[in-house]
């Protein structure tokens, strides 16, 4: 809980604070790389930080988190932030980091606001600093618990057995451990970081969703090729893993993380909903070949947007899946339609008419435009917003407070 003093504090300087944001955490970020180079290499990812999506991503946390404690003081902070645990694990984060992200930050803080950085200003911020943190570093430690690895050392080598080539843009990858011992455990919904190393030698990572059922030896993942826009570049990881990486080779693959997954058995008869768009659909395939495999019979409704037939990666997987459970059924829409699926809707997914089954669990994925768009349009037909998990490729910019 956040002290009296330093919550009266927060309350009169979190419009600044919130203001300066970005300011701040631009200028953190640089004086921390220039310091600390090190932490480029393989543990943020540069197509992030070159489009701003990992300053604002950190900026919309913390803004989030302090306000979440004002608002309601007894909220325990890990269950906001668990989320945010789980990316850090996959990352492999430790401790010790946390101890240089608070210098660095707390600098940014200073040289931006300047004299308006009071004893007691900065004691109160420095009490949310560190109740964020203690929360995440208490999470993030159960994690590695739970995945049977120490801290931060979440890496394994896996071998491509099988490349394959989903649309022109977008290629699958089937893995095993390459060390011969059995995968770790997986939730069907959860992700992977991949960490390649590019051609100047710096390691780059990216999280990619387990696209297959985890509950074997084998695992997935589906990779879309990003291409720059708006003068951001073109993804170094996917464009690696589209260009170089061929059956036979090896990768290296995070231990599976994410909090947006597929329970079971407990929820054995809740329905399913899984509304994706575009490469948001690969978790969504995972669960339905995880359901299968269990030979479910949960209700499941699947709802997909894409550009065309042909641009809908893993749609034959997901047509097979749907016509092998027992209750299951999916509609589909096209901006461009095709023969390939005559049944499909036109335009963009618009969910007047759609019967979404009572008392579902929802998963959604995909642009974050689009999630917003679908889950106003859910909340519309009744769905309750706690029955609604999303996933975000990438720094997590849904922040607290702005989903709705």
């Amino acid at each position: 809980m956040l002290s009296a003093e330093s919550a009266a504090v927060i309350r009169a300087t979190l419009p600044a604070v919130a203001g300066a944001l970005d300011e701040i955490t631009t200028r953190f970020y640089g004086a921390m790389f220039r310091d600390r180079p090190e932490l480029l290499d393989g543990m943020f990812n540069r197509g992030n930080q070159a489009s701003g999506a990992q300053r604002r991503a950190l900026a919309g946390s913390i803004a989030g988190f302090a306000t979440a404690l004002l608002d309601d003081p007894d909220t325990r902070p890990d269950t906001l932030l668990d989320r945010i645990a789980h990316k850090h694990a996959a990352v492999g984060v430790t401790d010790d980091q946390y101890t240089i992200v608070h210098k660095y930050l707390f600098g940014a803080i200073a040289e931006v606001l300047g004299d308006a950085v009071t004893a007691e200003v900065a004691a109160a911020w420095d009490e949310v600093y560190w109740l964020m943190a203690g929360a995440l570093i208490g999470r993030e430690a159960r994690l590695y618990q739970d995945a049977g690895v120490e801290p931060g050392e979440v890496w394994r080598r896996w071998t491509v057995v099988e490349r394959r080539t989903e649309t022109p843009d977008v290629v699958s990858f089937l893995l095993r451990p390459a060390d011969g011992r059995p995968a770790p455990r997986a939730r069907a919904g959860q992700y992977v970081s991949v960490r390649v190393r590019m051609a100047d030698g710096v390691h780059q990572l990216r999280q990619y969703s387990l696209s297959g059922d985890p509950g074997g030896d084998l695992r997935r993942i589906t990779v879309k090729r990003v291409a720059g826009t708006a003068g951001t570049p073109d993804g170094e990881v996917s464009g690696l893993l589209h260009e170089q990486v061929s059956e036979g080779d090896e990768l290296t693959l995070s231990a599976p993380f994410g909090d947006v997954f597929l329970d079971d058995p407990a929820d054995a008869g809740t329905p399913v909903t899984l509304v994706s768009a575009g490469i948001g659909g690969t978790p969504m395939t995972g669960i339905l070949a995880h359901l299968e495999a269990l030979g479910s019979t949960r209700p499941v409704l699947v709802l997909h947007a894409d550009r065309s037939p042909a641009d809908h990666a893993l749609r034959a997987d997901t047509r097979g899946l749907v016509e092998r459970l027992p209750n299951a059924r999916a509609v589909f829409w096209y901006e461009r339609p095709g023969a390939g699926e005559p049944d499909a809707r036109e335009g963009l997914m618009n969910l007047d008419g759609i019967d979404v089954p009572a008392g579902s669990t929802v998963f959604l994925c995909g642009p974050l435009p689009f999630m917003r768009e679908a889950r106003a349009q859910l909340l519309r037909a009744g769905v309750p917003a706690r029955s609604i998990r999303y996933e975000v490729f990438g720094p997590d910019l849904w922040l607290p407070g702005t989903a709705a």
